[in-house]
């Protein structure tokens, strides 16, 4: 039986037979065919919810988020995957986050939060809630949910604190759209997206998308995007909300790699490595040339080494530096501690290079 409550016919196939028995100078007899045995009837599918029902059940397998970035912070809201606190949310939630704290809102419970592993191109993060124990945990769909399926968005919405639910509908699979983040404004592509009209507001994010069983189907993740340059406003798109979830296939997909303990091109495993500079792609007549620094930051890696704002990074542990994005996946493949070669250029075209060793810093 799914758990969507599906239901799941069994046929039972009676084979009739015929056994010939025979023995020397006595007749042959024919054992006649047992009696057709008739398939049992499918049970019946499991009710939907009611609303309360369906709140309940979602309320209690879910924890608000606070994420603190010195003095201002990001609330979202985290899917509980098992008793002791593996859970999920979306990556832009914790991105960049120092301080990280869970509450529990169907007990009041407070905990401290560690990011195991995260993967930016599919905006999913993998946290573990500490000293966390008992904990109910979330029922999680084997198949996306048909084209005009009910769904229920829940989460931290407007990081009241209280779980809040927005109902509605699927209204496609495999969207891809680019959503703008509104923490700095940046703008990151996602793929094959399930898309809603439920509304989604500030601080669902990382949220459950859940059927009319409360199976999750999906973690909520934008509801403010642009789509062929024209810039969508708040959640609403004309009459109704417009919204994005990511699959729950593709979110374990991210777990699953985390829980490997080895990452890959996209998925960054264990702690985040702290370099020191903030960067943005140096661009001239001939294209992309490296990345250039903004700032650095006072004590780090990048201090101590002598990167200075205005240099332009080109090359990062043996790997050319084009973008922004070259650099950044050149750090998501390391650990803090590694020793890397750093070259640069700096404001007056003179080359350097040094080695450093990176430090532990927050989720990029």
């Amino acid at each position: 039986m799914s758990g969507r409550g599906g239901s799941v016919l069994l046929v039972a196939l009676a084979a009739t037979a015929s056994l010939l028995v025979s023995a020397p100078a006595v007749v042959e007899v024919e054992t006649p065919p047992p009696a057709p045995v008739a398939a049992p009837a499918p049970p019946p599918p499991l009710p939907s919810l009611s609303f309360d029902e369906l709140v309940s059940r979602t309320e209690s397998v879910v924890v608000n988020i606070d994420a603190h970035r010195g003095w201002s912070g990001v609330a979202g809201t985290g899917i509980v995957l098992t008793s002791d606190g593996v859970t999920l949310t979306n990556h832009h939630v914790v991105s960049g986050a120092t301080e990280i704290t869970a509450v529990s809102p169907a007990t009041g419970l407070i905990y401290d939060v560690a990011v195991t592993g995260y993967d930016r191109t599919r905006d999913i993060a993998v946290l573990q809630l500490g000293a966390a124990h008992d904990l109910p945990v979330a029922d999680l769909a084997e198949a996306p949910p048909e084209v005009g399926s009910p769904v229920t968005a829940f989460g931290n919405a407007d990081g009241g604190g209280v779980v809040v639910a927005a109902p509605g509908t699927v209204v496609a699979h495999d969207r891809n759209v680019v959503v703008r983040d509104s923490t700095d404004g940046s703008r990151h592509r996602l793929t094959g997206m399930l898309q809603t009209d439920a509304a989604i507001r500030p601080g669902d994010s990382g949220g459950p998308l859940v059927d009319a069983f409360g199976v999750v189907v999906g973690v909520n993740t934008a509801g403010s995007v642009y789509r062929d340059e024209t810039e969508i406003i708040g959640i609403e798109t004309g009459d109704s909300p417009e919204a994005y979830a990511v699959p729950i296939s593709e979110a374990l997909d991210v777990l699953e790699q985390v829980r490997s303990g080895v990452g890959s091109d996209t998925v960054h495993v264990g702690p985040t490595p702290h370099l020191g500079v903030s960067v943005t792609t140096a661009r001239s007549d001939s294209g992309d040339r490296g990345a250039e620094i903004l700032w650095v930051s006072y004590d780090s890696p990048a201090y101590h080494a002598g990167l200075e704002t205005g240099s332009v990074i080109v090359d990062f542990n043996g790997a050319p530096v084009s973008s922004t994005a070259d650099l950044e996946d050149a750090l998501g493949r390391l650990r803090p501690g590694d020793q890397v070669r750093v070259e640069w250029i700096d404001e007056t075209g003179a080359s350097h290079s040094t080695d450093l060793t990176l430090e532990t810093g927050p989720v990029r």
